[in-house]
């Protein structure tokens, strides 16, 4: 999510309130065909709150190299745009390319810590700033490949990358952009000023504001709390002479993509921490497409099924090749607007095209990327403390489905603490040849790997019973929290149940 609420999310709202008609019977998968067109672009709308949430993902990894404005503004355009032209393959579906359903496509959270230190690889190396970007599009353009090549055998690889491996990936990738995220809200990267009270408290307004409305009652303001806690967060920088709008006027009004248009790189060391990523988002995406048919109604097995998922990581990978070509970090689905489409009970792919217009509209003009560059950073931190802590949990709660047994919890605790101990000490790796430093130095890729190779010559004890302690008393007390309103709970009827649950009055 980002300030591009400033521009659009406001009206994007009020389009979806006053004319999205959320009172009508739900429609289907295609049950809006004959729809009216104002109704179509209400529901488009209420999808486009949700498609900026990526935009400071860009930010935040390119504003590290790129210093001057003009190129933060272009990759905000671009990055708009090509989460246009993805959003209308998967719903359109061209050819084999594409899911079919109203999916929409943005920068993804997951490829940011391998992106910064890739980044961060090239410029230890003396690269000029359009050096360093030249090579991290063109590193990314390449490693779309491997999506593109993974989503042939999905199916047969699943084996191998399974519950446990994704969840822990996931797990470490929130745990190791949290530090970006507090870092930004006690002020920012370099701020000589870090953990100013100013800073603090103006990040944990749009924290405390996001907390809040996601414990209201409305679904509306649930959806829409970390657009209203951005929007405040920047109108109270605003008001305190944190914002400075001094340099829009110099911003062009139209933004003709172009494509590599910083040229074209490569690094290997580079290259191999974010084709891990590339192995792994597919797996998010089966996800997010899986809960997509769900909520639309839609099989989730059998060949049709099947084939949407094969051609929804197809259309993933092709994306991001595209979206590199076009100066612009890879896209994924975003499992945010799944909730959009609870809300509003539009499942239709067309809405899709319209989500694509208002999406290309704003990509053209580099007047948004431009304002996002102006939101303070301990806005952007409140926000992404809290998404980033989310992405955590995701893995957190893959794991839990996993079932934590001995060997997957040996599994993630030896991977957990691989990767967040190399982040937390990195000269453990300083006498090391340089190639391994700059690979396993990420904390991805070494939690990728300890993973992978753990979870394929570990046993598989399928039938392993955890031992544990037999407790009545906790027994009971569980029993009695569980029971139905109408269950007798007084002492004859407590005392009969402790006897029943207690092993010395079993019957032998």
């Amino acid at each position: 999510m980002s300030s591009a609420t400033a521009i659009c999310s406001s009206a994007a709202l009020a389009i979806c309130v006053f004319i999205g008609d959320h009172g009508e019977t739900a429609r289907g998968f295609d049950g809006d065909v004959e729809r009216q067109q104002v109704g179509l672009l209400g529901d488009g709308a209420d999808h486009v709150e949700h498609a900026d949430d990526g935009l400071h993902v860009l930010l935040q990894a390119v504003e590290r190299y790129a210093a001057t404005a003009d190129v933060l503004d272009q990759r905000v355009s671009m990055a708009l745009f090509v989460s246009d032209l993805g959003t209308f393959v998967q719903a359109k579906r061209i050819g084999p390319i594409g899911s079919g359903l109203l999916c929409l496509q943005g920068t993804s959270f997951g490829f940011l810590s391998v992106i910064l230190s890739a980044g961060f690889i090239v410029k230890g190396r003396g690269a000029s700033e359009e050096e360093i970007l030249a090579t991290l599009f063109g590193i990314c353009f390449c490693a779309a490949f491997v999506e593109i090549a993974f989503s042939q055998f999905i199916n047969k690889l699943r084996k191998v990358i399974t519950p446990v491996v994704t969840g822990t990936i996931i797990c470490l990738m929130g745990l190791s952009l949290i530090k970006v995220g507090m870092t930004d809200l006690a002020g920012g990267y370099g701020a000589p000023d870090l953990g100013a009270l100013h800073h603090l408290a103006l990040g944990g307004l749009v924290l405390g504001t996001i907390v809040l409305l996601n414990r209201t009652s409305s679904q509306v303001l649930r959806l829409s709390a970390v657009i209203i806690g951005l929007t405040l967060g920047f109108a109270v920088a605003w008001f305190t002479g944190r914002v400075d709008f001094a340099n829009m006027a110099e911003v062009p009004l139209i933004s003709a993509p172009q494509p590599f248009k910083y040229g074209f790189g490569f690094d290997w060391i580079a290259f191999v921490p974010i084709a891990v990523i590339f192995l792994i988002t597919p797996l998010e995406t089966a996800g997010d497409l899986t809960a997509n048919s769900i909520i639309s109604k839609q099989p989730v097995k059998g060949p049709l099924y099947m084939r949407r998922i094969k051609s929804g990581v197809l259309a993933d990978g092709c994306n991001s090749a595209v979206a590199a070509m076009f100066n612009s970090l890879p896209m994924t689905t975003f499992s945010q607007n799944n909730g959009v489409i609870q809300l509003t009970g539009v499942a239709s792919r067309h809405v899709g095209f319209y989500i694509a217009g208002i999406l290309v509209l704003l990509g053209l003009f580099p007047v948004v990327g431009a304002v996002l560059q102006l939101m303070p950073k301990p806005v952007l931190g409140g926000a992404t403390l809290i998404m980033f802590g989310t992405v955590a949990v995701a893995g957190i709660k893959i794991l839990s489905e996993a079932g934590l047994h001995r060997r997957n919890v040996l599994i993630v605790a030896i991977s957990l603490g691989l990767g967040l101990g190399v982040a937390g000490v990195p000269d453990v790796l300083s006498h090391m040849p340089d190639v391994l430093k700059n690979i396993f130095g990420s904390p991805i890729t070494i939690g990728a790997f300890s993973t992978i190779v753990l979870n394929i010559f570990l046993p598989d004890e399928n039938h392993e019973v955890e031992e544990y302690d037999y407790d009545p008393e906790a027994h009971l007390h569980t029993v009695l929290q569980n029971r139905p309103d109408d269950v007798a709970s007084d002492d004859d009827s407590l005392k009969t149940l402790s006897r029943d649950l207690d092993p010395a009055a079993r019957p032998s």
